[in-house]
């Protein structure tokens, strides 16, 4: 190890600490990018964020790089080799609701012009640095979280609920939850420019 301070939840590995120094929390705004982080959400519901890390390759190979123009065109045929590939998630459903994400993730790009920009239009192109978060106060959602959720589903996604929802905007920096002990907090923050909120104003 090399003597930095990291948040406590990447320590079990080294590909999550790499994870964790190298992307989580940056601000996100390559719509690829996005959709990886999104449906690695979606495939994570009811498991852990370890097993998506170590899973990440099967993934990546399952969906065509993450490629959501290619896997909005899946067919029965598709869904049974990914179900098939050694090492995956074998869930139907998830699966499939992938690709439905998919399809409807280049409806908000054709709508907003990207969805970077559908999505951090919610805080206004802003990363938001809740007080008592830095300190290691982390909610399971909040009322930003709740508001992104319900409209994602409003457009058809799914397997987007509220928690979800949160731990993707701290994955895609939207919302810097770094421990304020952490190397990488200053680094976020210096990239960010984030809006101070107080906790009960998202609550």
């Amino acid at each position: 190890m090399d003597g930095k301070e990291r948040c406590a939840w990447c320590l079990c590995n080294e590909k999550m600490i790499r994870y964790h120094d190298e992307e989580w929390g940056v601000p996100l705004h390559d719509d690829k990018k996005q959709f990886e982080f999104l449906m690695m959400e979606v495939m994570q519901c009811g498991l852990n964020w370890n097993m998506m890390i170590q899973k990440r390759e099967i993934f990546q190979a399952c969906f065509d790089g993450f490629d959501y123009q290619k896997v909005a065109a899946y067919s029965e045929t598709d869904v049974e080799r990914i179900l098939e590939t050694d090492g995956m998630i074998r869930s139907r459903r998830k699966i499939e609701a992938v690709i439905r994400n998919a399809q409807h993730f280049m409806e908000v790009q054709e709508e907003f012009g990207s969805f970077s920009r559908y999505l951090w239009g919610f805080t206004k192109g802003r990363s938001i640095l809740y007080m008592g978060h830095q300190k290691g106060r982390l909610p399971a959602k909040n009322g930003l979280s709740d508001v992104i959720s319900k409209d994602l589903k409003k457009r058809g996604f799914q397997y987007l609920g509220s928690i979800t929802v949160y731990s993707h905007l701290q994955a895609c920096g939207m919302i810097n939850d770094h421990m304020e002990s952490c190397f990488r907090y200053r680094e976020v923050m210096g990239r960010s420019q984030p809006i101070r909120k107080r906790r009960d104003q998202e609550d």
